[in-house]
């Protein structure tokens, strides 16, 4: 598989318990294989302004939303690979454009101090929103182990499951390791299916099948959430 540079999909999220993530996998098995990164630990720093202005705007629910972040697959050294990623969605439907860069080039693009050494229309529509959105700077790292798969047939029918999802505010770089706070309570999964069109019949029934419902679970959501309580109660103390 090539590494795919624009999306357009659905994408549905899911938490499962251990037995209905076993019984999900079971159910693939005719149907899907692991893909090109297989098991992987991802790691992400996810950039917002001064303010948070992205990731409050998206916790709104509105019609459009839209964020950026840097992603490796790895614990990622300074000429180690990483993608820069704009996602965007509207109407439901994930736009997702990313460029892959070198990590130290990368992170100096993002900061504004130097410009990326490739020129593309995905380049061109990071630098309009690095340009919009002044103030934007690292915020939060997160983490998870991710098992990804993919449709034996034709199709970009994909299925992630992520575990130990984990972020922190300081140590902001994708060459660090990993540890931070939990986001999700022990033994659960979450589970993405990201698909350009229907769910094949065989999902559905599996779905059904076990009560499994979708639900609304964003990462980095959650992490400014958990922040923002502990902020709330520091302060509560403070003016005690």
């Amino acid at each position: 598989m090539g590494t795919q540079m624009v999306f357009k999909r659905y994408e549905m999220k899911y938490l499962l318990d251990q037995g209905q993530k076993e019984k999900v996998l079971r159910a693939m098995e005719p149907y899907m294989e692991l893909d090109q990164y297989g098991r992987s630990t991802i790691r992400n720093i996810y950039y917002d302004t001064d303010n948070y202005r992205l990731i409050r705007t998206s916790l709104e629910k509105p019609v459009y939303k839209e964020k950026l972040r840097v992603r490796s697959y790895q614990a990622a050294a300074a000429g180690d690979p990483v993608f820069v990623e704009l996602k965007k969605k509207y109407d439901s439907v994930v736009y997702k454009r990313r460029i892959t860069l070198a990590e130290h080039e990368a992170m100096d693009y993002l900061a504004r101090t130097a410009r990326a050494s490739i020129h593309t229309q995905i380049t061109e529509e990071i630098d309009y929103f690095l340009e919009f959105y002044k103030t934007l700077e690292p915020k939060v790292f997160l983490s998870y182990e991710r098992e990804a798969f993919y449709s034996r047939q034709p199709g970009e029918f994909r299925v992630t499951f992520d575990e130990n999802i984990l972020f922190r505010e300081d140590d902001l770089s994708l060459g660090s390791e990993v540890y931070g706070e939990s986001l999700l309570e022990k033994g659960y999964t979450l589970m993405e299916i990201k698909t350009p069109g229907s769910l094949p019949l065989w999902m559905v029934k599996t779905l059904s099948a076990e009560k499994i419902h979708k639900t609304s679970f964003s990462k980095y959501g959650s992490a400014y959430q958990t922040m923002f309580m502990r902020e709330k109660v520091q302060l509560r103390n403070v003016n005690r």
